[in-house]
């Protein structure tokens, strides 16, 4: 383990620190558009840029000129340099707005890679801001989580993390888990009045606290993931029971084709869309049925795999002809939808029975606002308290924490020795420092930045 001066630590070597070589990229998208970017960052970005420009550049000011190499010119467009430490990247940075072409771009890029940058890898500029303590680990996967905001409030969420509200929350619960654990290991060297000295130091009322103060952290995580990643929702059920209109019903358009012909769905289509302010995957599926045709088959081998992966399960079957069936699949993933009411006179809404079941007519829409419900419920989006974007893996490291500390509360009501509790706090604090990137492996990290894309 790696330590600073303040006592952040990270796992995983002596070798995180930004690199001293100079890094570029294409910083825009692919393709054409008005104006395009190329981002550098590293000790050769001012030269660079003053050898493309013919001119100094000042900090932050914008230098209009022509980009020339070799004599030839490039491109006409705008230098911004912007120095070390204050800087995304807390190196030297360097922006070149040129014409947004492809073939322009790569021109001007080709241009700096001569000038002694490489090409940076993906994410790598925001892996040297985190490296260089301008964003920590939870900042760093904000800015990702911004780019591929699919709805408004994924987006603020994303903002807030950017902003380091998340971060502040995770490290008040660290930092008062950190001085508890001090407290606990200073009683070990008082072994004949350790009790005591627990008891006097409210220990238990504080690990509860603590425990209260990660859950609410875990629930508020639990909207901001479902905001930034989303569901995924496989709808399966025999053929010509109305999958692929509840599709068609559910994402506003006719993306599924639909016939009274059996089989017309033998590959998996899939639709993203964002529900009553919750992103969402569905995924239409081949009906499920005996079969010898070797595509059909296919279809339903890929329909299983889909419903196995999936966050949810929509089983659909077909009121009139009373094919209702227990789930094929995980039950506590599953919502049984009876469709084509509007032949059967049913009521819309929760049909009663021993599995979660709708009933709902797609032709005529009745139950439709019933089943969106049931989906925000089963999946645990209540589109309130989200106040930051979260990952999996900040889900992850909450959940670590909260079992670290209940344990430790079980270990105090049993007055067990402090050694043992101290160990249950260390291996919390060690879990939320994994969050903001204080105690991170670096195979992690590499995991983490590598998913960016080129130039951020």
């Amino acid at each position: 383990m790696v330590c600073d001066e303040e006592g952040r630590c990270r796992d995983g070597g002596s070798d995180l620190r930004a690199s001293t070589d100079t890094i570029a990229a294409v910083a825009t998208p692919p393709g054409q558009g008005g104006v395009g970017i190329v981002r550098v960052s590293g000790p050769l970005a001012r030269s660079i840029g003053e050898a493309l420009l013919n001119k100094p550049l000042p900090p932050r000011h914008a230098v209009h000129g022509r980009f020339r190499h070799d004599g030839e010119l490039l491109d006409e467009g705008l230098g911004l340099f912007f120095p070390a430490p204050r800087s995304f990247t807390g190196e030297d940075v360097l922006e070149l707005h040129g014409h947004g072409g492809p073939v322009v771009m790569q021109m001007l890029l080709d241009a700096v890679l001569t000038g002694g940058a490489r090409l940076a890898l993906p994410g790598e500029f925001t892996e040297r801001a985190f490296l260089n303590d301008k964003l920590d680990l939870a900042q760093a996967e904000a800015v990702a989580d911004l780019i591929a905001s699919a709805s408004v409030a994924a987006a603020r969420g994303a903002l807030r993390s950017l902003s380091g509200q998340f971060s502040q929350s995770v490290r008040q619960i660290d930092g008062d888990t950190l001085e508890l654990r001090t407290y606990v290991e200073a009683a070990i060297d008082f072994p004949d009045e350790e009790v005591e000295f627990l008891s006097q130091g409210r220990v238990g009322e504080r690990v509860d606290g603590l425990i209260d103060s990660v859950e609410r952290l875990r629930r508020s995580g639990r909207q901001g993931m479902l905001l930034n990643q989303g569901a995924s929702i496989a709808i399966v059920g025999p053929p010509n029971v109305g999958k692929s209109s509840l599709l068609n019903r559910l994402s506003g358009e006719s993306a599924a084709i639909v016939t009274d012909i059996p089989g017309t769905t033998r590959d998996l289509l899939k639709v993203d869309l964002v529900l009553d302010g919750l992103p969402l995957r569905l995924v239409d599926t081949a009906g499920l049925r005996d079969s010898g045709d070797p595509v059909e088959m296919e279809g339903m081998r890929r329909a299983r795999s889909e419903a196995e992966q999936a966050d949810l399960i929509i089983q659909v079957s077909d009121a009139a002809a009373h094919e209702a069936s227990a789930p094929l699949f995980a039950a506590d993933r599953t919502i049984q939808v009876e469709n084509k009411i509007d032949l059967t006179g049913a009521a819309p809404g929760l049909a009663p029975g021993q599995w979660t079941s709708i009933r709902l007519s797609c032709l005529t829409g009745a139950g439709l606002a019933d089943l969106v419900a049931l989906i925000k419920a089963q999946v645990g989006f209540t589109g309130e308290g989200a106040a930051f974007s979260a990952r999996h893996r900040h889900l992850q490291a909450l959940a670590e924490a909260s079992t670290a500390l209940q344990a430790a509360a079980q270990r105090l009501r049993e007055q067990a020795p402090g050694e043992v509790i101290a160990e249950d706090l260390r291996l919390a604090h060690q879990a939320l420092g994994g969050i903001t990137g204080e105690m991170t492996a670096e195979d992690l990290l590499g995991s983490i930045f590598r998913s960016f894309c080129i130039g951020k």
